[in-house]
């Protein structure tokens, strides 16, 4: 993206960025479809091999957005405080602009399916494992590459 940041004090370098993006809780995905209208959806992720990864169901918006329009947006808020006699927010964020596509190797796709297992449940790898081989076939898993990102922040 070539616009520049409006408020170029309130930047966070990139380090800064990526740290939050890798310990984000949950992000929002958007898309758009053929019909060129936006679609925002919350979404679990890892980040791993300079990508974001989620995993979805093999139909549904989501992949059908992807496949008409690869160009996403992922945007991560990490803590936030009301700042009602600022009547303002202070904030920490981060956007990454990339392209989506759905993984189609199986090594890689069993390796973000883990990676997420040891962000959410790290207590449970074995059974995580064995529910990933369960379900493998009826999971799809989605790379975003990370082609730009930005992080800001009010202290």
């Amino acid at each position: 993206m070539d616009r520049p940041l409006r408020r170029e004090d309130r930047r966070l370098d990139d380090a800064a960025a990526m740290a939050l993006l890798k310990r984000g809780e949950y992000g929002i995905l958007s898309t758009s479809g053929k019909d060129h209208r936006p679609y925002g959806i919350p979404v679990n992720y890892v980040v791993m091999e300079d990508s974001i990864f989620f995993h979805c169901a093999t139909e549904g918006r989501k992949l059908e957005n992807i496949t008409a329009n690869r160009g996403v947006s992922f945007c991560v808020v990490g803590q936030t405080e009301l700042l009602p006699e600022k009547f303002s927010t202070r904030y920490e964020s981060v956007v990454v602009s990339g392209e989506a596509g759905v993984v189609e190797k199986p090594e890689l796709k069993k390796k973000a399916l883990n990676a997420l297992v040891a962000k959410y449940a790290p207590g449970n790898m074995a059974a995580g494992k064995a529910y990933i081989e369960k379900l493998l076939e009826k999971t799809a898993v989605v790379r975003i590459s990370i082609d730009y990102l930005i992080g800001k922040t009010r202290k």
